[in-house]
């Protein structure tokens, strides 16, 4: 098992076991300060083929972040000092790795602003570590940059005043750029990839956050409730990204 020590202790080296198909090349982050937690979240996801860095405050945790460059941020909410809500402010103004986190509450509250900062995923202590490294391989799976199963598009989107490429990944409101985080913008992909369908939101889950995701579903709305607000969508009569009753969304044609 890793020491539980802080960033400073470099890499965890834990092999991967018989039989596992690694994440060959991938980077991971575990901030947590609970030291056995930490410990055993390393493990499992170094058996898992990731190079794996821990780190126990959130000031070390940035600092770790900048230095390795992660795939993915394993991220408590409840750190000392400097908590998980502004550690993950601070990566996303220089990182798009996909960010997990970690709460011992499972308030609606806190699943809001948790996501509202930028991670694309939560857990609620105790938890499954098989089932965080599951979550972790289905986001890595995400079809890029193309989004959902209907196949290649058009290099460029339009829907009114909003542009997507779906190949630079870049969106544009108005002329200007939009800053999405990783999930937001597979969720948008996936949308305007097939505009005249309806999604429901199990289709999304597979389509974004692939079909080995195991959670609930209504992260779908949470995600949509942060895309309309960046793209100045009112969701009673939505541009962009429309309500199906009954079913879930749709792109709207932006008029």
């Amino acid at each position: 098992m890793p020491s539980g020590s802080g960033c400073d202790d470099g890499d965890v080296t834990s092999p991967a076991p018989a039989g596992a198909t690694p994440p060959v090349g991938l980077r991971a982050l575990v901030v947590e300060d609970d030291e056995p937690m930490a410990d055993l979240v390393a493990t499992y996801l170094s058996n898992d083929g990731y190079e794996v860095l821990v780190a126990h405050d959130g000031l070390r945790a940035v600092e770790a972040a900048r230095r390795l460059d992660p795939d993915v941020v394993v991220l408590d909410l409840g750190l000392p000092g400097q908590d998980g809500l502004e550690v993950c402010r601070q990566l996303r103004t220089f990182s798009d790795a996909y960010v997990v986190m970690l709460t011992a509450r499972s308030d609606e509250v806190d699943t809001l602003v948790g996501l509202s900062v930028g991670a694309d995923d939560y857990m609620t202590k105790p938890f499954s570590p098989r089932e965080l490294v599951a979550r972790l391989r289905a986001m890595l799976r995400r079809p890029r940059p193309m989004g959902a199963r209907g196949g290649p598009g058009p290099q460029l989107r339009s829907f009114g005043s909003l542009a997507i490429d779906p190949l630079g990944r870049d969106v544009w409101l108005d002329g200007e750029p939009v800053p999405l985080t990783r999930t937001e913008f597979d969720l948008l992909a996936a949308l305007s990839a097939r505009p005249q369908m309806a999604f429901s939101r199990s289709q999304l889950i597979e389509d974004v956050w692939g079909a080995g995701w195991v959670g609930d579903e209504h992260l779908v709305d949470v995600h949509v409730l942060h895309l309309r607000r960046k793209l100045g969508d009112d969701a009673a009569a939505s541009r962009y990204i429309r309500t199906v009753r009954g079913v879930g969304y749709r792109m709207g044609t932006g008029a």
